[in-house]
Parts: structure tokens; sequence; C-alpha cells
């Protein structure tokens, strides 16, 4: 939503500006210049990148329409899974915890949360922990390290996107500039010509730096940076897991370590106190 509303108070501000001004919008449509910038950014971006990082630039352009799922809806849901997993662990001890999590996707306990059932990557970061607390080959401290490291690791991966397309951003106002400057060596082709059509073709040209940067700031680099707050958003979501589960193995109760979990959520998407202990009571009863 907040993609599509951007685009069009920016596209229509700087459109609706220059109509006001007696500009004559036929004038910006021009496909050849469009084509000079696109396709070069999507050829450098090719060149720069490998192919998993633009698959992932192509599949999370569309992701933005969305938004991010990551709000105090999945955070409550992790949450009540992370407590009856943690109470299981308490009550039957670590092994209890295998017929749980060996197959999530038939366990009543991940059915009744969909959110978190559907989000696979994040049910893997929880099974492989829980696997290794299970072993008992690890202490605590090894435990988190490694937790760490997973989430850097996987936080890194989600900024490529967001990086690859800031730099295409960045690169924009010189691709409008090629296509400004072909468009003058056009123009110089029709000197001698109508002045009509010479005006017509330097016009051109001009939008050729327009649209370079237009699009360099007001679509490519809002998106970057709304791809970067996704990933961050993601590496928070997994942080609020290791919480959870450090908090259990320092000896504290489900709740408490529930609790810690919370307290390292982001305070826009921090599920309050009440609804937290509100969703857990009713898991109990």
């Amino acid at each position: 939503m907040n993609l599509i509303l951007g685009i069009v108070v920016v596209f229509g501000c700087v459109l609706g500006g220059f109509a006001v001004h007696g500009g004559q919008l036929g004038a910006l449509w021009q496909p050849s210049e469009l084509l000079i910038i696109g396709g070069a950014a999507v050829g450098a971006m090719i060149i720069a990148n490998p192919f998993s990082v633009t698959k992932k630039i192509a599949a999370g352009i569309p992701a933005l329409l969305k938004g991010s799922p990551y709000n105090r809806d999945h955070y409550l849901a992790l949450f009540s899974v992370m407590y009856e997993l943690l109470s299981i662990a308490r009550k039957e001890g670590m092994m209890g915890l295998e017929r749980v999590i060996e197959e999530p996707e038939k366990s009543d306990l991940f059915k009744k949360r969909p959110l978190i059932l559907k989000d696979h990557h994040a049910v893997e970061f929880i099974q492989d922990y829980l696997r290794l607390i299970i072993s008992g080959d690890m202490d605590q401290h090894q435990l988190e390290a490694l937790m760490d490291l997973e989430i850097e690791t996987h936080h890194h991966s989600g900024e490529e996107p967001a990086q690859a397309l800031n730099k295409v951003s960045d690169a924009m106002p010189g691709f409008g500039i090629v296509a400004a400057v072909l468009g003058i060596v056009n123009t110089m082709g029709a000197l001698g010509g109508p002045p009509e059509e010479i005006g017509i073709k330097v016009a051109a040209a001009l939008v050729g730096t327009f649209l370079g940067i237009l699009l360099a700031y007001g679509l490519l680099g809002p998106m970057s940076t709304a791809m970067e707050r996704r990933a961050r958003d993601e590496t928070a979501f997994y942080t609020a897991i290791k919480t959870c589960i450090m908090g259990f193995l320092q000896g504290h109760p489900p709740q408490i370590a529930i609790e810690f979990g919370r307290k390292s959520t982001p305070a826009d998407l921090r599920p309050s106190f009440k609804d937290l202990e509100a969703q857990l009571r009713g898991k109990k009863a």
C-alpha cells in the first residue's frame, strides 16, 4: 500500500505541477528514452550481480506491494508458539520437543498459527536450534554465538537486493545523461530543418535527463530503502526467537523467557504486555 501511495504522490505532484505550468504531458512520453535508460539500468544490474541477487530483486519489488509481514499479529503468533514449545520442554524435558518439531506441519501447535507455519525460514530456524539443544552437544554461549552468526548472515543476504537496487538508483541520473546526449546527437542531424522539428528533438533529449533523475530519487531509491527496512524487520523477528530461547536456557520460566523476546521486539511492532498476557492465557485455557 505504501508503495502505491508513494508512487501516486510522487508522479502525481511532479506531472501535475508540470501541467499547471502549461506543460504538455504528451511531450514527456518518450519510449526511446525509456528504452535507453531502463535497458541500461537492467543490463548494469545483471553485470554487477549474480543471478540469484537479480532474482531476489525481481521477487522483492512485488513483495513491497504487500508490505512487511512482520506485524504485531505475527509476533503474537510467534510468542504463542514459543511459549508452548518452551512449556513442553519444561514439563516433559527437551526430548518431549522432538515429537513437535520434527513434523511441524502435522503438529496442532503450529497448525493453530498459520502465520508461523507459512514462514518456512522461521520454522526451520526454531527447529535447528531446538534440535541442537536436545542433542546437548553445545553450551548456551556457543549456541548464542551460532545464532548470532546465522542471523548476521541471513541479514546480509536479505540486504543484498536492496544494496544492488540502490546502486542502480545511483546510476540512473548518469543513464539519463546518456539518453540526453544521444538525443542531442540525433538533434544535430536535424540542423537546418524546421525549428519545430529541432525543438521536438531537443525536448525529447531533455526528457532523458528528467526521467533518469526522477526514477532514481522518486522510485528506485525509495524502493531500495523499503527493501532494506523489510530485511531489518526480518532480522528483528529472528532476534526475538533467539532471545526467547536464550531466556529459557538461562533458567527462566517460559512466560518470562517470552517477555524477554517481547522486549527485544521493535517498539512499533511490539505487542503490549496485556495483549501478550491475554494471548498466553488463552492458550493455557
